[in-house]
């Protein structure tokens, strides 16, 4: 079993920035693909962004392709996401999540999650 706690939620004004991060244990990082849901109240969890364990390889949901960034330090155990240009729907609790799938874009994919961080943005 691996642990994932994610950190660096919180209020932002729209078009304001924020940087989310989860840090692992329990397991040998650098062999998982790592990575971010997001869930509003009320609606299903959706994929938000992902990084292949293989080659490091990203990739995106459309909504937030070229606003947000999705990266790794495997000496760290962490991935971030780095969230721009932020909209008042894009509140949410994020979750990062863990799978020895090379690619994962679907919730059911994904073994391992954390608790989530609520990222709020005001209009």
């Amino acid at each position: 079993q691996v642990q994932l706690v994610e950190s660096g939620g919180g209020l932002v004004q729209a078009g304001g920035s924020l940087r989310l991060s989860c840090a692992a244990s329990g397991r040998t990082f650098s062999s998982y693909t790592m990575g971010w849901f997001r869930q509003a109240p009320g609606k299903a969890r959706e994929f938000v962004a992902a990084i292949s364990w293989s080659d490091g390889y990203t990739y995106y949901a459309d909504s937030m392709k070229g606003r947000f960034t999705i990266s790794r330090d495997n000496a760290k155990n962490t991935v971030y996401l780095q969230m721009n240009s932020l909209k008042p729907e894009d509140t949410a609790v994020y979750y990062c999540a863990a799978t020895r799938t090379t690619y994962g874009n679907n919730r059911s994919q994904y073994p391992y999650w954390g608790q989530g961080t609520q990222v709020t943005v005001s209009s």
